[in-house]
């Protein structure tokens, strides 16, 4: 699948996860069954203290153990967790119900059939005793039930039962746990301090599928909002990832192919999709300047190789076409074949050091003391007669360069130094926390201003004659720029040599 896709269906799955949530975790069930005992708790409310204004003269009903307080809609409610009772079951046989809870009952009645065909609500009137007296045809009394007992104690109860007339009427109704329980309510009326009789409200909860279509409306608008959102951030996230990211690829195939440039970052792109582009054209900048190293290194290679060849292939076909060749001529040409393939022997050498220099790779870390290693290759080239002075500030610093390879390329200094007729060459060091600057200078003749920009490049010599390869230079650079430093030649002079080392600890 493309990235889009991707990215696409996950923002969808986390958008519904909320629906899932509300129908499986039932969310949005405990929301309708919890709405539906606050409708009952005001209902009751009203109604009791309505019963509680017209309650007549009676003799004194159970004391009110606490003080009574409007309560909220209690939050415990809860169709995962909450125990769900068995129907209602009938009331157990009693005597006839307190004639003040009659006479109440026959005042109220208007109210609570008004009441009933608005909420679609069971509303039964209980006495203090908990026998029914109006709003059921049933006859005895309900005390035993816990939320009758619990509200004939002062006490406000709501419990879940299940509907024992219900049936089910849409096909995958019974993903809902609310469609066949009721909530049951009592409360208690109270008058004067005393509970005089109980309000028993019960109504069905609305159920999953009729609260969905009730709020259709809303939930319709909440889909579209949550597409749009999608379908925005789908645009954001497609131009700022994956066009980019589409684009880096087609340019990474044109550039494999050799064709195509390198592409500029994209201005809505994300950071670190900048950060690519970025690295990609440093990455591409170094393959080309790699790809004309190798062009150029395969043609000189040719070039340098092809004198000596041509030479030796000279001197064997004179000798065979002239097999009565004076002793002397013979011996002069065998002479200049054997320095050819000295030469060729010599450039190969050469050209493997330069390979093992460039595709050297840091190793572990390394700390070299300066000063001996200094002092040594001093006192080696004092012993030719060439005058070298050491100057390295206190403390004996050291580098993160590996001995061997320092040593290689100071060698290659000072016996460049030599053999361009310098008779004295200084050796100084700079230091700071994090680099150590190493001079190399003499009092020769210096480098030519129209070869120091090549000074560097493979096979670029001024000493050919006397046998010079041109490669010493380049190995020397190479070394140093796999150990992490520089070298390059001052600006201020043509006969000093700057080495930027870094510090190593130790």
């Amino acid at each position: 699948m493309r990235l889009r896709t991707i990215l696409f269906a996950t923002l969808f799955v986390v958008a519904a996860m909320p629906g899932f949530g509300a129908v499986f975790l039932r969310v949005y069930e405990n929301t309708l069954v919890r709405q539906t005992e606050a409708e009952l708790v005001a209902q009751g409310a009203a109604l009791a203290a309505t019963a509680a204004v017209w309650w007549p003269d009676a003799l004194p009903g159970r004391p009110s153990r606490r003080p009574y307080h409007v309560e909220t809609p209690t939050t415990d409610i809860d169709l995962s967790t909450t125990p769900i009772l068995d129907e209602r079951p009938a009331p157990v046989a009693a005597g006839p119900p307190s004639p003040d809870a009659v006479v109440a009952a026959a005042r109220l009645a208007p109210v609570l059939d008004q009441t009933r065909s608005a909420t679609q609500a069971s509303i039964v009137v209980l006495d203090r005793l908990g026998r029914a007296v109006g709003g059921t045809r049933a006859i005895g009394s309900y005390a035993a039930l816990p939320e009758v007992a619990a509200a004939l104690d002062a006490r406000p109860v709501t419990v879940l039962r299940r509907n024992g007339a219900y049936r089910a009427t849409y096909r995958f109704e019974w993903l809902s746990r609310a469609a066949a329980i009721r909530v049951h309510y009592a409360r208690p009326i109270i008058v004067r301090g005393r509970v005089v009789g109980v309000l028993s409200l019960s109504r069905s909860a609305r159920a999953l599928f009729r609260g969905l279509y009730e709020d259709r409306g809303k939930i319709l608008i909440g889909v579209v909002a949550i597409f749009l959102a999608l379908l925005g951030l789908s645009g954001i996230i497609s131009r700022g990832v994956t066009r980019p990211i589409r684009e880096l690829g087609l340019a990474t195939r044109a550039v494999a192919s050799g064709r195509g440039g390198i592409p500029a970052i994209p201005p809505t792109a994300a950071v670190e999709i900048q950060g690519l582009y970025a690295d990609f054209a440093a990455m591409a900048a170094a393959i080309e300047r790699r790809s004309r190293y190798l062009r150029d290194f395969a043609h000189a290679v040719s070039h340098e190789f092809k004198t000596p060849i041509a030479g030796i292939r000279g001197a064997l076909e004179l000798l065979q076409d002239h097999p009565d060749m004076p002793a002397a001529d013979r011996q002069r040409f065998l002479t200049n074949a054997d320095a050819d393939a000295d030469r060729l022997t010599v450039l190969v050498t050469r050209l493997l050091d330069l390979a093992r220099a460039d595709m050297a790779e840091p190793g572990a870390a390394v700390s070299t003391e300066l000063a001996p290693l200094v002092d040594r290759i001093a006192d080696a080239f004092r012993d030719t007669g060439l005058a070298v002075d050491v100057a390295l500030p206190p403390g004996s610093p050291r580098v993160a360069v590996p001995a061997a390879t320092l040593d290689a390329v100071l060698t290659t200094l000072l016996e460049n130094a030599r053999q361009a007729g310098a008779g004295t060459i200084g050796l100084h060091a700079a230091v700071t926390p994090t680099r150590v600057e190493l001079r190399v200078g003499d009092d020769g003749p210096g480098v030519a201003p129209a070869d120091r920009e090549r000074l560097f490049e493979p096979f670029f010599t001024t000493r050919r004659a006397t046998g010079g390869t041109g490669l010493g230079l380049a190995i020397a650079r190479s070394l140093i720029e796999g150990a992490g430093g520089t070298l390059t030649l001052a600006d201020a002079t043509a006969t000093t040599f700057v080495i930027d080392l870094p510090s190593g600890g130790g």
